[in-house]
C-alpha cells in the first residue's frame, strides 16, 4: 500500500475542529451545545456586504486577477490609511483568507528546516502552516501568570540561529487575548534589524480592543524595518465573514511580493463574488463597529466574571480579540472535553471547548487549559459557564 508522506504524518490535528464528531453526535442525542470552541462571532454581517451580493450583475462569474481586483486593493489600502497605516494599493495581495496569506508568507521566506519563532500558545494552525511549509516552529513560552506578556526580549534572542527565519505574532492574540503594546513591537523590530529576520504579524483582531486608551500598533508603522515586515489581515472577524475566506498579505518588500504573487498565481485567483462583497463592507458606518466592540467588551466582562465564580480556575482578562485561555482544575483537558460531549449534560445542555495544549508545541504545556471564545450572548455565555462548574464537580468526583 502507498505511504503517506512525513509532512502529513506531522501535521498537527486542529484543537478547534477534532471534536466536532463529539458535538454532532451529542446533538443527534438532542442535547444542545453551547459551542465555547470556535471563533464564529453571531455578530451579523453588514448589510452593505449583503446587499452587494443580492444585488450581483454578473452573467458569468470570472477568475479575478491573481493580486485580487484593483478596485478592491484600493479600497483596502484606504481603509488602512485612515487607520494611520501608510500603505498602498501596490503594497497588497489579496488571499483566500489570512490563512493562504500565512501559507504564501511562510513559503516565500522559509526553507524546509528554517525556523520561525513563536510566542506560545499561539494559534493552532501557525504550526499547521509551517509543517506545509516544512519550517520548524520555534516557542516562546509566555504563561498565565504573566497575563501570556511577551518574555523578556533577551529570551527571544537567545532563541535565534542561523535558521531563523522570522519571528510570528498574532496582535492582539489568539488564543490569548494578550495586546503587544508599541514598546514591544518596537522591541521586536530592534532585533529582527540587528538579526535581519522577518517580522510576521497576524493583526485580523485589530478592531477587538476593550480597555480605555489602549490602542492597535502596527507593525506596518515600523518604517526602519519596512522591508523586513510582513502584515496579515482578513475580513473575517472584521465584519463577521468568517465563511467569505477573503484575506490579504501587506507588505513594502517588493521581493516578497514578487515571489507571493508566483503562489498566487498558482492558485489562479481569490473568490470572485466574496471580494464584491468585501470591497462593499469597507463602507460600513462606524456605528457598526462602536456597537460590535461594546458588545464583546460587555461579553469578555461577563465571561470573566463567572469564571473567577469556580474554585480552582485560573483566567487572565483578554485586552483584545474575542478570546481567553482558561486553566481548570483537572489534568487532562483533552478528556474533559470528550467527556462534556459524550457523557455529560446538565438538563440536556452542555458545553463545547477547545483543549489548550493544541495551541502549544511545547510538549507538556497546557494540558490543564482550555481556550474560550466569548462569541455567544451574553444569557448564553452565563448558562454555559454554569454547566461548566457543575460539569468540572461531577468530573472530579468520577
Amino acid at each position: 500500500m502507498p505511504t503517506i508522506s512525513n509532512k502529513g504524518r506531522n501535521m498537527p490535528e486542529s484543537p478547534i475542529r477534532k471534536l466536532a464528531p463529539y458535538a454532532d453526535s451529542a446533538k443527534q442525542q438532542g442535547k444542545k451545545v453551547y459551542h465555547l470552541n470556535i471563533g464564529q462571532p453571531d455578530i451579523k454581517t453588514p448589510e452593505v456586504a449583503i446587499e452587494a451580493v443580492k444585488n450581483i450583475d454578473l452573467s458569468i462569474i470570472e477568475y479575478s486577477p491573481s493580486a485580487g481586483y484593483e478596485s478592491y486593493r484600493n479600497k483596502l489600502a484606504q481603509f488602512y490609511q485612515r487607520q494611520n497605516v501608510n500603505v498602498n494599493s501596490e503594497d497588497i495581495i489579496i488571499t483566500t483568507g489570512g490563512s493562504e496569506a500565512l501559507l504564501f508568507a511562510l513559503a516565500t521566506i522559509t526553507d524546509p528546516g528554517d525556523e520561525i519563532i513563536i510566542p506560545e500558545p499561539f494559534y493552532a494552525n501557525y504550526h499547521a502552516f509551517a509543517s506545509s511549509t516544512s519550517a520548524t516552529v520555534i516557542p516562546v513560552i509566555s504563561t498565565i501568570e504573566s497575563g501570556f506578556a511577551l518574555p523578556s526580549i533577551d529570551i527571544v534572542e537567545q532563541l535565534i540561529t542561523p535558521k531563523t527565519k522570522a519571528i510570528l505574532i498574532c496582535n492582539p492574540g489568539n488564543p490569548t487575548g494578550y495586546l503587544y503594546s508599541e514598546s514591544e513591537i518596537k522591541q521586536l523590530a530592534g532585533l529582527i534589524k540587528k538579526h535581519d529576520l522577518y517580522l510576521i504579524a497576524d493583526e485580523v483582531y485589530r478592531e477587538f480592543l476593550y480597555d480605555g486608551d489602549d490602542e492597535h500598533f502596527s507593525v506596518m508603522n515600523l518604517e526602519e524595518v519596512d522591508q523586513n515586515v510582513i502584515m496579515v489581515d482578513s475580513v473575517s472577524k472584521r465584519y463577521s465573514m468568517c465563511g467569505a475566506r477573503i484575506g490579504c498579505l501587506v507588505t513594502k518588500n517588493k521581493a516578497v511580493l514578487a515571489t507571493v504573487m508566483k503562489f498566487a498565481q498558482a492558485r489562479l485567483s481569490p473568490p470572485t463574488i466574496e471580494q464584491i462583497a468585501c470591497e462593499a463592507a469597507i463602507d460600513t458606518p462606524q456605528s457598526y463597529f462602536d456597537e460590535v466592540i461594546s458588545e464583546y467588551k460587555s461579553r469578555r466582562d461577563t465571561l470573566i466574571t463567572e469564571l473567577n465564580k469556580i474554585d480552582g480556575v485560573v483566567v487572565t482578562k483578554p485586552k483584545g480579540a474575542f478570546y481567553c485561555i482558561a486553566q481548570l482544575p483537572i489534568e487532562n483537558a483533552d478528556d474533559f472535553a470528550q467527556w462534556l460531549l459524550e457523557s455529560y449534560d446538565l438538563n440536556g445542555k452542555t458545553v463545547m471547548v477547545a483543549p489548550a495544549a493544541g495551541f502549544y508545541s511545547t510538549p507538556g504545556m497546557g494540558l490543564n487549559q482550555v481556550r474560550i471564545a466569548y462569541v455567544l450572548n451574553k444569557k448564553d455565555l452565563v448558562t454555559a459557564v454554569n454547566i461548566l462548574k457543575e460539569a468540572l464537580l461531577v468530573y472530579n468526583k468520577r
